[in-house]
């Protein structure tokens, strides 16, 4: 907006009388001749014209290299314009960029803007705390009640260099954790101006981009586990979204679930709305469809969409999965939500004009606003890809299946032959799955399955990871490693 004021200005003032031109430029700038006059004043323009085309791209090349929270822009894990490689080797550095240490334990992403990550972590008291992966059916939570020590870091996003890290709280966790989870599983969000972090019970936090603390706020106990057995104490997941000013949570505990929105500036919590919901892990989405920007959120007893403005409920549905942990992805006018454990494990695709109570009868796939469904074959943990055409959506048992996102018509259905948690994000057609185990698999998107390759970060990678640019950044157990050419 600048650079347009500026162009304006410029020209009013070759547009202006001789005495505009002897007052700014002296006797000799008003005795030029008609024919110099308009020479002049063109090449001034087209030099100004010239630093506000390149200012402009400038700005929008930083803005789509901005990855501003957990999946990215709208949660849709996808990077446009940009393309990582698709091979690397983090033993002889092939393509290793930079790679730092990470302390404590941590399942949130790495979340960009501009030229910083921002990143949080938990470190216990205990020199080697719990932690198991893999794919087992244990509930019991880890008993770890030493001091832990909340943080917030802002790295280089050039080097890795630590720029400055926080400490946003102290003391023993006021809930458990699961041994596959930590108590530092939500990623931040940030808008450019502020970061804000969320660590369940230990409250939310918003800092500046210097990292200043600009407010701070207890929203209670957060206790999130199996509904059926409350002693299953499993931490804390779901990350906050930053819209137009306004920070949102979707806090879907045992006992008094809510969504709530605050004003970013100052923490003053606009609106809240009870939820009649049992303990879930997802973030929610924004979506504006037809002018109305709402809330969409996934659940066990309450899926559904809420008013950005005043969190009046639009529409609802209940079903599913009953650990619902996935976030819901809109494309294509759709919305797709996907959860599983217990009788069923679903896919469902929503009409953005979805309104009232939309669940489906039992024993359909359709009505209204539910173009399509499928009973089982939906995800436990990770978020499905919609990328292009298709949706990809894997399972933690490492199956993938791939369906028209229009249609629900499934075109393969392959074996990754892994464990997976983290989230599958995409650019440059390639799409990346990250194994529990540190094994990346990267295939090409489309409707044929193509492997294009198998990496390995040799550490336990539980985190979604980032993209900015041509890069693609992992958070794994132990490092934070930047990957492209």
């Amino acid at each position: 907006m600048f650079y347009l004021v500026f162009l304006f200005h410029l020209d009013s003032r070759f547009r202006g009388n001789d005495s505009i031109y002897t007052w700014r430029l002296g006797e000799r700038q008003n005795s030029m001749s008609r024919k110099e006059k308009p020479m002049k004043r063109s090449c001034l323009i087209k030099c100004a014209l010239f630093i506000f085309f390149i200012a402009v791209s400038s700005y929008g090349q930083t803005e789509m290299e901005n990855w501003p929270g957990f999946r990215g822009p709208f949660a849709r894990g996808i990077a446009e314009n940009s393309s990582p490689p698709a091979i690397w080797n983090i033993e002889d550095g092939d393509n290793i960029l930079w790679k730092i240490e990470v302390p404590g334990l941590g399942f949130s992403s790495p979340v960009i803007w501009e030229d910083r990550i921002f990143l949080t972590t938990a470190i216990s008291g205990l020199e080697d705390p719990e932690l198991k992966v893999g794919l087992y059916g244990s509930v019991d939570p880890v008993e770890d009640e030493t001091i832990h020590t909340w943080k917030v870091f802002c790295y280089n996003k050039k080097n890795g260099d630590l720029v400055w890290e926080k400490t946003a709280c102290t003391g023993i966790p006021k809930v458990k954790r699961h041994p596959k989870s930590t108590h530092a599983n939500p990623t931040v969000a940030t808008n450019g101006k502020y970061v804000v972090a969320f660590f369940g019970s230990e409250g939310l936090y918003c800092y500046d981009l210097k990292g200043n603390l600009i407010w701070k706020k207890d929203l209670g106990i957060l206790d999130s586990g199996f509904f059926i057995a409350p002693e299953a104490q499993w931490g804390f997941a779901s990350s906050p979204v930053i819209y137009k000013d306004r920070v949102i949570v979707q806090c879907d505990v045992q006992e008094n679930s809510f969504i709530a929105v605050f004003d970013i500036n100052s923490g003053e919590e606009i609106w809240r709305k009870s939820r009649d919901e049992v303990p879930t892990w997802s973030t929610p989405t924004i979506h504006t469809f037809e002018g109305n920007t709402q809330i969409i959120v996934n659940g066990y007893k309450h899926i559904g969409g809420y008013d950005f403005e005043n969190g009046m409920e639009i529409w609802k549905m209940s079903g599913g999965g009953d650990i619902p942990v996935p976030t819901p992805v809109v494309a294509h006018d759709l919305i797709f939500i996907n959860s599983a454990h217990g009788k069923l494990s679903p896919v469902y695709a929503i009409k953005l004009s979805a309104r009232g109570d939309i669940s489906l009868n039992e024993n359909t796939t359709s009505n209204q606003y539910v173009v399509w469904s499928i009973r089982k074959g939906g995800s436990y943990i990770l978020t499905p890809l919609i990328y292009g055409e298709y949706l990809y959506n894997c399972r933690t048992n490492g199956s993938l299946r791939c369906f028209e996102a229009k249609t629900g018509k499934q075109v393969y259905k392959k074996s990754l032959k892994s464990a997976f948690s983290a989230s599958a994000v995409a650019a440059g057609n390639k799409i990346y799955f990250s194994s529990e185990n540190g094994k990346i698999f990267v295939i090409q998107s489309g409707p044929d399955f193509k492997l294009l390759a198998v990496n390995d970060l040799q550490d336990i990678c539980m985190a979604t990871p980032a993209i900015s640019g041509n890069v693609i950044y992992f958070r794994a157990q132990n490092f934070l490693v930047a990957i492209g050419e």
